[in-house]
């Protein structure tokens, strides 16, 4: 963001810059050449006078040492040509001046008329400047004045001008900078400040807070305004962690009394009733390892995956054997596919809670008479289980929220339900790195996929 703000109070800065720099150089370059024009009109203007003196007298040398003088000092000749055209009194190099343009102003001068000056042009253009003026004798033209001028020192006080107005650019662009610089760091630290605070929140170090007066005022309202987010979302995490340690350490003591009430029943009962025993001690067993979960999650505040060698077929198997009786009282079979043993590393418990929430869904929804299949198989390393179902489905734009919170169909309202069967599974599947894909199959129906991957999230 820093360098966006930069580019944002650069760029204008620099194109300003540049529109009165450029205009400004453009101006001084002009007004030099101008003057230089000026000046040496003057001097053309006091050499008609000599000359006009030199040509009525007939001696060339009364103009050839101011011309001579004159080309010394300034680098500049001057030629005075008769009647005929002829250089008649020269100061300074006469071979440069009288080329066929010069010649041509010379014979335009002699016939009475002056020519155009010359005019301000751009900077590399100004390489030199020859003037051509008639010399008059009672509104008669007996000569003309030729003046060559050297351009180097106009052009060199272009150039001093043209460097100091880019050193004025640099310094202020560099000033610019400076601010620039200063300005968004004014403006990005409070935000720099909230980016570590939201990371920390997000690590679970939820107490974190932000404690910055600097900024704008705007910003300053937006960190108080997340303080106080933070302060709610830490009172609300706070309760229901108190909820979930409460409901958790609540449930154990019915649950270990139940189980006691579960092992005098079967001194009782016949060995008819063994396998019905057992299975009701391990849906026992399964509970206590939830709501031990539960609880270090209530008193950490977070659960670390716990990484189990796992034969996912035979767990499949368990948990289809633990929901059969109730299919069977909504007179729906469940049936597995797949008995080659498939192993991999991952949460057993955190296995086990997402594929009861797909089952359960799977059977409520399955109409009687029908089936729900289960299959088990490896695939790149990982493990793909899908529970197949026949019920009435959902409409194709439909699929995308059934992993929503709280979000059930219309046609569905009338079923029992609470709508977080399938969100809950879909968040306990990627807590271990795997992943849950829903579709509508042909024939009807939903196929659920809880893609298992070899490694846990991280």
């Amino acid at each position: 963001m820093r360098r966006r703000l930069v580019v944002v109070f650069l760029v204008p800065l620099i194109a300003v810059l540049l529109v009165l720099g450029g205009a400004y150089a453009w101006s001084a370059a002009r007004s030099i050449q101008q003057e230089h024009i000026t000046e040496l009109v003057g001097d053309v203007a006091y050499f008609v006078t000599n000359a006009r003196q030199a040509l009525r007298s007939g001696s060339p040398e009364l103009v050839t040492r101011e011309a001579e003088r004159y080309a010394e000092v300034y680098g500049t000749g001057v030629v005075v040509v008769d009647r005929s055209g002829a250089p008649w009194a020269t100061g300074g190099n006469d071979a440069t001046v009288l080329d066929e343009a010069t010649t041509a102003q010379i014979q335009l001068a002699l016939a009475g008329r002056r020519g155009d000056l010359p005019q301000p042009g751009a900077p590399w253009e100004f390489t030199e400047l020859v003037i051509v003026e008639p010399v008059f004798d009672n509104g008669d033209a007996i000569g003309a004045v030729v003046v060559e001028a050297n351009v180097d020192v106009a052009r060199e006080a272009i150039l001093e001008q043209w460097v100091l107005v880019l050193f004025g650019a640099v310094l202020a662009t560099s000033v610019g900078l400076v601010i620039v610089f200063r300005l968004s760091d004014w403006v990005l630290r409070p935000l720099r400040r909230m980016d570590r605070a939201m990371e920390a929140i997000e690590r679970g170090e939820i107490e974190s807070r932000i404690a910055d007066d600097t900024g704008p005022p705007e910003l300053r309202r937006m960190i108080l305004l997340f303080n106080r987010m933070a302060d709610e979302i830490e009172r609300t995490m706070s309760r229901q962690q108190e909820f979930a340690l409460n409901a958790s350490h609540e449930l154990r003591n019915p649950l270990s009394a139940l189980l006691v009430r579960v092992e005098h029943l079967a001194t009782g009962l016949g060995d008819e009733w063994t396998r019905d025993i057992e299975e009701t001690r391990e849906e026992g067993r399964r509970m206590t390892r939830i709501l031990d979960t539960l609880l270090n999650l209530a008193r950490s505040g977070q659960r670390d995956a716990v990484a189990d060698r796992v034969d996912i077929t035979e767990l499949v198997r368990s948990r289809l054997d633990a929901w059969r009786q109730r299919a069977t009282q909504a007179r729906v079979s469940l049936v597995l596919r797949g008995d080659d043993p498939v192993s991999l590393a991952t949460d057993r418990v955190i296995v086990e809670s997402a594929l009861d929430a797909v089952i359960d869904n799977a059977v409520k929804f399955s109409p009687s008479g029908t089936r729900v299949v289960v299959t088990v198989a490896e695939s790149d390393g990982g493990v793909d289980i899908v529970v197949r179902d026949n019920g009435p489905g959902v409409d194709t734009e439909e699929l995308a929220h059934l992993t929503d919170r709280f979000w059930r169909s219309p046609r569905n309202r009338s079923t029992p339900g609470s709508g977080l069967g399938l969100a809950i599974a879909t968040d306990l599947v990627h807590s271990i790195g795997g992943k849950l894909r829903i579709e509508a199959p042909d024939g009807g129906g939903l196929a659920v996929h809880l893609r298992l991957s070899p490694e846990l999230a991280a």
